[in-house]
């Protein structure tokens, strides 16, 4: 059985790897969208708002701020769950995929869900490439931030 301590160890450095694995992917998707000439999604953030119950914003400014942390929210959390697969014994190896797996997998159904966008197969070969991408960007530095601190 595993401690209190232990499960407190998995959870907080979880949060810290779910943080260095959103930088990674922040870095990912802004480079990704300058060199395409793309805006920077929002999806996080109307999916956010959408459970919230939050129908607008007061300016373009607080939206901005809304998107940012619902990105840095989202991200942090899903940390969490990288630190509690490998609590349960999940080696890195079998944790980042396990990890990317259950992170773009959500996505790809709760976006859908919340009609925040279409189901992956309507996107295209290339989107779904470049998603699965920054989705892979982040597990991967979740998963080698999370080893470093371990």
């Amino acid at each position: 059985m595993r401690t209190a301590n232990a499960l407190a160890r998995a959870i907080g450095k979880g949060v810290l790897a779910g943080i260095a694995g959103t930088a990674a992917m922040t870095v990912s998707s802004t480079i990704e969208a300058k060199l395409r000439g793309r805006a920077f999604s929002d999806a996080p953030a109307r999916a956010t708002a959408k459970v919230l119950g939050i129908a607008e914003f007061e300016d373009a400014r607080a939206k901005s701020r809304f998107s940012d942390l619902s990105h840095w929210g989202y991200g942090t959390m899903w940390g969490i769950a990288h630190g509690l697969l490998r609590e349960v014994g999940l080696g890195r190896k079998a944790a980042t995929p396990a990890h990317f797996a259950a992170v773009w997998g959500n996505a790809a159904v709760m976006l859908p869900a919340l009609d925040i966008a279409p189901p992956f197969v309507f996107w295209g070969k290339e989107e779904v490439a470049i998603d699965v991408f920054h989705h892979a960007v982040y597990a991967t530095a979740t998963g080698l931030a999370y080893s470093l601190l371990d």
